[in-house]
């Protein structure tokens, strides 16, 4: 495995449920880690379980101003972004013939337009020193379809959709862009009807994503893990 030992990591969502797990990971790992997420105190809390390796910075992604303060900051105070990890995203659930524009704007503005922001604001900092490392969070949900999760599976089909064309657009500039899609995970995600009467020691815990994160961004520069699909041993 390639160490990350000193490398800067900007984790997305990294307040609570994966992002929290995968910031955890990269800073038990040597990283830099800066923390982003909308709610500070959730922020703080993960940096006091990270340790000295994590920072804070508040933002909200769906705003591209945020997101371009978030990345200059990092970079003005940690240093050049050699790993990004977009893990913010939120589920909204219901018949398309009851979905609010409000809802649907919510959804695609956090689960894909804060990843194209994010992606094409630290692209030409990567793409100048030849490396770099970007991985999406996706979903199960961004490969198969199913009842009262159109919007929130249309976003996660654009997330795996957007990292496969940039992965090819990128990867002759040394940059690696991946995607990770987890089934069931034992999270506190919001009300999602496909999650009710499942067996929460049968899913996916965040820490089995963080592990997927580690194993991609630790690999000899000369190989490519473009696709993880991340499924429970058993059907909870």
């Amino acid at each position: 495995m390639t160490s990350i030992e000193g490398k800067v990591a900007v984790v997305t969502g990294a307040g609570r449920g994966i992002g929290r797990a995968i910031a955890l990971e990269l800073a038990g790992m040597g990283a830099k880690v800066a923390l982003a997420a909308r709610t500070v105190s959730a922020l703080e809390e993960t940096a006091r379980a990270a340790g000295e390796a994590a920072s804070v910075f508040p933002a909200d992604v769906r705003k591209k101003e945020d997101v371009h303060k978030l990345l200059d900051q990092v970079a003005s105070t940690l240093g050049p972004v050699d790993i990004l990890v977009n893990a913010a995203g939120i589920g909204v659930f219901g018949q398309v013939t009851d979905f609010s524009d409000k809802d649907y704007d919510a959804i695609l503005d956090t689960n894909l337009r804060s990843i194209f922001m994010a992606c094409r604001y630290v692209l030409p900092s990567m793409m100048a020193r030849g490396k770099g490392d970007i991985v999406n969070i996706a979903s199960i949900a961004g490969k198969v379809g199913s009842a009262t999760r159109a919007v929130y599976c249309a976003s996660k089909f654009g997330v795996v959709g957007f990292t496969q064309s940039l992965a090819e657009e990128v990867r002759q500039h040394g940059i690696r862009v991946s995607v990770v899609c987890p089934g069931s995970t034992d999270t506190t995600f919001s009300s999602d009807p496909h999650r009710e009467g499942k067996v929460r020691g049968k899913m996916l815990s965040p820490s089995d994503v963080a592990y997927a994160v580690r194993m991609l961004v630790t690999q000899e520069p000369n190989s490519f893990i473009s696709e993880i699909i991340l499924r429970p041993t058993q059907k909870p």
